[in-house]
């Protein structure tokens, strides 16, 4: 009996090694400077800065997609579409409509796919009035959106989080307004989620 249970554990020993990440402030994660609040009292907060043009994002997004189904509860997950400049900006207000119109997670997978593995150009308002289109959004209708006031806070927020963050690119995650974690890889996932443990341990 005991052999057997000692083989379990050698079998099970390098998953439990990979989930027992201890994060590395300089390397894994830096602490930011001007930290802010979560959006929701109580709960911790994982923002996530990309961009659909961005390759090391579109390499990171199935890792953030396959944690967001199993992610511990109290956690309160935000896409932010980084907007750091005027290209970068039309394709964040494009997932704000999408948003508006609880259209995300129809289309966020299927954008990223477009720009990043079939090559096409939708950087612009037009091609994304298109390219949502397929998905029932009239012309007339998106573009009353996209530059909504509603909208346009948004990209306000975006922008002034990315600069009080001090963000140099994406993707970037950051945890509860206190640590920024770059990186597209599984790893990224696990500092994130080590780094939400800390913070839930604090309450």
């Amino acid at each position: 009996m005991k052999k057997w249970l000692a083989l379990c554990l050698l079998a099970v020993w390098p998953t439990l090694s990979m989930a027992a990440v201890t994060p590395v402030e300089g390397k894994d994660y830096t602490l930011i400077a001007n930290p802010t609040a979560p959006a929701k009292a109580g709960e911790v907060e994982v923002r996530e800065f990309f961009w659909y043009g961005c390759p090391h994002c579109y390499r990171l997004d199935p890792f953030v997609t396959a944690w967001l189904k199993t992610k511990p509860a109290g956690v309160n997950f935000i896409r932010t579409p980084a907007a750091l400049n005027n290209i970068w900006e039309a394709n964040a207000r494009g997932f704000y409509v999408a948003e508006t119109l609880g259209l995300v997670e129809r289309t966020h997978a299927p954008l990223f796919d477009a720009i990043q593995v079939r090559k096409e150009r939708l950087f612009d308002q037009s091609s994304l009035a298109a390219f949502y289109g397929k998905y029932g959004v009239t012309a007339n209708n998106f573009n009353g959106l996209y530059q909504s006031f509603a909208v346009s806070a948004k990209i306000a927020q975006s922008r002034n989080l990315a600069i009080r963050y001090q963000l140099s690119g994406v993707p970037a995650m950051v945890v509860n307004g206190k640590y920024l974690v770059p990186g597209e890889a599984q790893r990224t996932i696990e500092v994130v989620q080590a780094l939400v443990a800390r913070e839930q341990g604090k309450r």
